[in-house]
């Protein structure tokens, strides 16, 4: 089993309505892809954190293989989902284990 942890921040320049629907729009793509991919055991997209953290998104999933996640990784729904993400996010941090 592996574990995918990748947590972002929304860019600065976006206006409030521009973060809730980037944040929306994050979520339904990545949510594709978990019904596209083959291997994801769980997927949550986190678009609400509490004030407390530095983040404002999550991906937090489980893969049966390392193996798994790089077939999501290269799976043409995460990849279409990832130069989305790259257009609106900055600060991308991600554990892999």
């Amino acid at each position: 089993m592996v574990h995918h942890i990748v947590l972002w921040n929304l860019k600065e320049e976006l206006n409030d309505r521009e973060r809730k629907e980037a944040a929306a729009r994050i979520r339904e793509k990545l949510m594709a892809v978990r019904e596209a991919a083959e291997g994801i055991i769980s997927l949550e997209v986190v678009t609400e954190g509490l004030p407390s953290g530095n983040k404002d998104l999550g991906l937090i999933s489980v893969f049966e293989s390392a193996e798994a996640l790089e077939a999501y990784q290269q799976h043409p729904a995460h990849v279409e989902a990832a130069c989305y993400i790259k257009e609106v996010t900055c600060d991308r941090v991600c554990l892999d284990y």
